[in-house]
């Protein structure tokens, strides 16, 4: 999970870009880096360890000069966080010059590795699947042009081979120095990616354009939002504004799957006032309480809880309606410290463990003498639910009932969220009441899975999602036993 933000403006971008990288802060805190480049194809990149805030300064921001540029906010889950040097965005000087971001993971990083050596005659100098990718796409750009002029036409074909080489999920924004800004995602639509439009404020100014991982960062910079860009499909933008965009997942023949987007976006990952392929995140939250609360009263005696909590802020839509669906009083019995960063995407479980008695403090006037019901988004490794439930009974809870709004994770996710292991995931081989013993909750409920696709899908024309991590079913077609074991190997190393 990153957050990625691309711009081609009237005028210097770089405030933009920074601007929309706070506002996308949520999807990553390891490293940040934003690139811009003016009319002459000058080329400038800052990138540092941390969050945007304290990775860029002044003199940062005054060197990146341009009216087109990208951003990148990084969680790692390919490559080493605490490397500076595989930080996004990533830079090959030939052809053209090409600077590039990514959201997700590439599935076959072993072949093209190997490609890169053998048939490609270059050397990526990190373990990061981006370098791997901007790499691919250089090489492919460098195949279907053979002159000074870039045309559409070769960039998306350079796209359609791309495509063919690589596997798994990128949602990509890249600046092509001279000549434009780059978009493209995978066939399956797993990782998200939105366009906006910003018409010029005056008749001799260009529409302005930006492709953002989320809705919000469109609105909030003023933009239209004009479509998810599809899955397989690329968009190609101008530095003066025009707009191409075409189907290329189908260059090689096949035809582009089906939108199956990551449902883990929905349940954690994104902003509630985002909307994602069509569908509000805050909506679908609340659909998912309604869901919720109708499993809980199955496996519950609800009469005898007091009060429904939220663990905030992402699972508050859940459980404002799981209350009313319940008829249970709604409380909010946590204070959040909102400049700790979100635990579940800190790196190692010692410093998540650290994190949650940093980031929640339990009030005890909301807790003594009371059985209480806690709502969270989802359960992974269980270090922060053991931790709350502990929190709750020195609070003085009577009696703690936990329900995660998500179904119990079982299988490692290879598509961009670091959960590459099935011994971390404290729902793997274990029952639900064996997992309710780990935690010390004296009930635990999780969501069906059904129930959390329907609710994510409901009023949408979406017919599908990635749900790998739920239901070990690996839309891509490319994952085995052995792939997964040298995914733990290798982040185990």
């Amino acid at each position: 999970m990153c957050g990625i933000v691309g711009m081609v403006g009237n005028g210097p971008v770089n405030q933009d870009i920074y601007d929309a990288l706070l506002l996308l802060q949520h999807r990553g805190q390891d490293a940040t880096g934003i690139a811009t480049a003016e009319a002459d194809a000058m080329m400038h990149i800052a990138k540092g360890q941390g969050m945007v805030r304290e990775a860029f300064r002044t003199r940062d921001m005054r060197a990146l000069r341009g009216e087109t540029g990208l951003g990148h906010v990084r969680y790692a889950t390919k490559g080493e966080a605490s490397r500076e040097e595989e930080a996004q965005p990533f830079y090959v000087n030939a052809p053209y010059g090409i600077v590039l971001i990514h959201n997700g993971n590439l599935t076959n990083t072993r072949e093209l590795a190997e490609e890169m050596a053998r048939r490609d005659r270059r050397h990526v100098n990190s373990t990061s699947d981006t370098e791997l990718l901007v790499n691919v796409l250089a090489g492919e750009l460098q195949e279907t042009t053979s002159s000074e002029l870039l045309e559409p036409e070769a960039i998306f074909e350079a796209v359609g081979r791309t495509h063919a080489r690589i596997r798994g999920a990128y949602a990509v924004i890249s600046v092509i120095a001279g000549h434009g800004l780059l978009a493209f995602r995978d066939p399956h639509g797993i990782r998200p990616l939105i366009l906006g439009r910003r018409p010029g404020a005056t008749s001799e100014e260009h529409d302005e354009w930006a492709v953002a991982s989320e809705s919000l960062v469109l609105e909030n910079g003023g933009y239209e939002i004009v479509r998810d860009v599809e899955p397989g499909e690329a968009v190609f933008i101008r530095h003066d504004g025009a707009l191409f965009m075409r189907q290329c997942a189908a260059a090689e023949g096949a035809s582009p799957a089906a939108c199956t987007p990551c449902a883990f976006e929905y349940v954690y990952l994104a902003r509630p006032d985002s909307v994602m392929n069509g569908v509000s995140v805050y909506e679908s939250r609340l659909r998912m309480g309604e869901r919720l609360a109708a499993t809980i009263a199955a496996h519950v005696p609800v009469e005898e809880i007091d009060v429904v909590m939220p663990i905030p802020d992402s699972s508050r839509p859940a459980a404002m309606e799981v209350a009313r669906r319940l008829g249970i009083e709604y409380r909010e019995g946590f204070y959040k410290n909102h400049y700790v960063g979100r635990t579940f995407i800190m790196p190692g479980q010692a410093v998540r463990r650290r994190s949650v008695r940093q980031k929640l403090n339990a009030m005890s006037l909301e807790f003594r003498g009371k059985h209480v019901l806690l709502i969270d988004d989802s359960i992974v490794r269980g270090t922060t639910s053991q931790q709350i439930i502990e929190m709750a009974r020195r609070a003085g809870a009577a009696s703690v009932t936990f329900a995660s709004a998500a179904p119990p994770i079982r299988h490692p996710h290879v598509y961009g969220i670091n959960m590459p292991s099935r011994e971390e995931l404290v729902a793997h081989g274990r029952t639900i009441p064996e997992i309710a013993e780990v935690l010390g909750a004296d009930h635990l409920v999780y969501q069906e899975i059904e129930d959390l696709r329907a609710a994510i899908v409901e009023g949408s024309e979406l017919t599908d999602l990635d749900m790998c991590c739920f239901d070990g079913r690996y839309v891509t077609g490319d994952i085995d036993e052995e792939h997964l074991a040298w995914v733990q190997a290798s982040q185990a190393s």
